[in-house]
């Protein structure tokens, strides 16, 4: 270990080492770590990465002793007060104190100085002052005594103030741990995880929260320096799971954020890309105020939700994750890369992906659309996970991957009059012989030329449509004049979890992760276990003989006004045995829903449960059939 050195420049070499130049000479390395802290950014450049990584200046104090701390064994816990944005914890016999102020300041916005080291910030006190009021009001003892010392110094944050691991998607054996705001309290885990990751392929458990590729080409500079400071006055309030923040929106927008917005949409932000959570009818207010429990947004889902199995609905897709596949050697590479039967051309397959150790990384589905030529559809937030695993399975020279995720936008229709309103608007025979469930073809849609696949989220007869962003808003409008006359209605994401839920299908990065396995979701179901070879076939197979261990359910839950979050304790006879993935209200089925795993020898149709839901246990009862046409009946129809 060399301290005190400057790295110049890292040079890669055709073996996938290093050569890590410094000012005191030339190391050869097989694997580059970022873990620069405050020069983060700088280690990226020489890579040509930009991390979205920022420093702000942060203050604390040091009191004086306190008596009320004389002739104690043990210090006090770390304490942190979220109604004053205060933390504090004992310093000798003092108290640190410090605050996270709602107009931070960013420091060094562009470059880190190369000559910075132990320094300290100048002390702006003055400007601190009436937070560290708060502070001494609610620790009256601290107002008794004075300040010892001000610290004023700069430590980094990403976007979303998680930090930043994991490797970097087309560099090889470069590695980031960086961002790590809360280095000792975060610092061992991150250790841990990432010298897994490194040795062994797999960082041991699910880190998507922190992994480097939640966040894509939309982190530019400018976006990171908005919502660094939003994360930095936010960091001792609760996030309501109904709120969307504000910062740096809206950076994506589809073609057709215009007219949804003029419908009434509510927008959130995934992959930064502006998708409708839920829409607002004629003269009501499209917003929402956050809260744990019911909102205002509460009838008007369950409106849509409803529209959508009595007659037709219209959801845009542009926000999902798309992926092209093509090439002489694609079924041949896609065939080892995912666990599912690769479907023939004009036929759709789901098409679970797994690692190594068998866990589940990705549930796509994927459109067979020539022998040399496919679509993969998947969840938008994790284009960049996926698309860094795809290139890390390193596809053969005849074999071209590439994100869709701006050249493809679309809809998904859904409801029993979907067939009726397509049928207006293509020559294909969309009738159940010609069309069947998981049928894909190119065609035209109206003036659009059209990816268009029978398939849906929703437990409806629906499709989706798929084409180029120049030809979205026209089909937006044929779509709307087509279904006029069949009840066609918008519908958000809202309602989409809703509808999904009530049929019992899960959800990437919420049930399912890459801390479950294919018997445990569920997803067995599609791994063809007779080929010879595909990533996590081994694991898969073990896992086949041996059972699994817990199972995922769908709970119908003796809610109030308040639905599950995630991560909510599932209790069996007052004892903790698994935990809430996620949950909505089923407007369809009357019923609160909640999805989570429990042992498999505890998963019994009717077995009873407790969920605590703000603090208050609810009955909570497995269905382990679909609440909504358990058949799939009005799906295939």
């Amino acid at each position: 270990m060399e301290r005190f050195t400057h790295v110049l420049s890292l040079n890669p070499r055709r073996d996938g080492s290093w050569d890590v130049v410094t000012d005191k000479g030339t190391v050869h390395a097989e694997q580059v770590v970022n873990c620069a802290g405050l020069w983060a950014r700088e280690l990226g450049h020489m890579v040509g990465i930009e991390l979205p990584v920022l420093a702000m200046e942060h203050h604390y104090l040091i009191s004086e002793d306190l008596p009320e701390l004389q002739g104690r064994d043990k210090e006090i816990v770390n304490t942190t007060d979220y109604a004053g944005e205060i933390y504090l914890r004992q310093e000798r016999r003092g108290v640190l104190i410090g605050t996270y102020e709602p107009h931070g300041i960013i420091w060094a916005p562009v470059k880190t100085p190369d000559d910075f080291a132990m320094q300290l910030l100048p002390e702006d006190v003055e400007r601190l002052a009436p937070y560290f009021e708060v502070g001494f009001r609610h620790f009256p003892a601290l107002g008794r005594v004075g300040i010892r010392k001000a610290v004023n110094g700069p430590f980094t944050f990403a976007p979303d103030g998680n930090p930043l691991v994991g490797p970097v998607r087309g560099v090889r054996n470069y590695w980031v741990a960086c961002a790590v705001m809360a280095g000792f309290s975060q610092g061992g885990g991150i250790g841990l995880v990432l010298s897994r990751w490194m040795a062994e392929g797999d960082p041991g458990q699910d880190i998507l929260s922190m992994d480097v590729a939640r966040f894509g080409a939309f982190a530019t500079p400018k976006y990171t320096s908005i919502k660094v400071p939003e994360n930095y006055a936010r960091r001792f309030r609760l996030t309501y799971p109904n709120e969307e923040l504000p910062a740096a929106r809206p950076v994506r927008r589809s073609p057709v954020y215009e007219q949804l917005k003029a419908a009434g949409a509510v927008m959130g932000a995934n992959f930064a890309l502006e998708n409708a959570l839920w829409f607002a009818p004629p003269g009501v207010p499209a917003t929402e105020t956050p809260t744990y429990r019911r909102s205002e947004a509460f009838a008007f889902v369950r409106a849509e939700c409803q529209a959508v199995r009595r007659a037709v609905g219209l959801y845009e897709t542009t926000n999902y994750g798309k992926y092209e596949v093509c090439g002489r050697g694609a079924r041949a590479w896609l065939d080892r890369v995912f666990a599912c039967r690769i479907p023939q051309p004009g036929r759709l397959a789901l098409a679970p992906m797994l690692n190594p150790a068998g866990r589940i990384i990705g549930d796509l589905s994927m459109a067979c659309l020539a022998e040399d030529r496919y679509l993969i559809v998947g969840s938008g937030f994790a284009e960049e996970f996926h698309l860094r695993w795809f290139f890390a399975q390193e596809p053969p020279p005849d074999v071209l991957v590439r994100s869709a995720a701006s050249t493809l936008a679309g809809f998904s229709i859904a409801g029993p009059n979907s067939r009726a309103l397509l049928q207006r608007l293509t020559r294909t025979d969309l009738s159940p012989a010609a069309f069947r469930f998981f049928r894909v073809c190119e065609t035209a849609v109206g003036f659009a030329p059209a990816i268009l696949t029978r398939a849906g989220f929703t437990g409806e007869l629906g499709y989706e449509v798929w084409t180029t962003p120049d030809y979205l808003a026209t089909l937006y409008d044929d779509l709307l004049d087509a279904g006029r006359e069949l009840g066609l209605v918008h519908f958000g994401g809202r309602a989409l979890s809703s509808l999904r839920l009530e049929k019992g299908y899960r959800a990437f990065n919420k049930d399912f992760r890459p801390d479950y396995t294919p018997g445990e979701t569920g997803l067995e179901r599609f791994v063809d276990f007779t080929k010879s070879d595909f990533t996590g076939r081994a694991a898969a197979l073990a896992e086949r003989a041996a059972g699994a261990k817990r199972r995922f359910v769908i709970f119908e839950v003796g809610a109030l006004d308040a639905e599950v979050v995630g991560y909510e304790s599932i209790l069996h006879e007052g004892r903790a045995v698994g935990y809430v993935t996620s949950g909505a209200f089923g407007h369809c089925v009357g019923k609160s829903l909640a999805a989570g795993y429990v042992p498999t020898a505890l998963a019994r149709d009717g077995a009873r449960f407790e969920i605590d839901i703000l603090g208050e246990m609810r009955g909570a009862t497995i269905r382990l059939e679909p609440l909504y046409d358990p058949q799939g009946l009005r799906l295939r129809g």
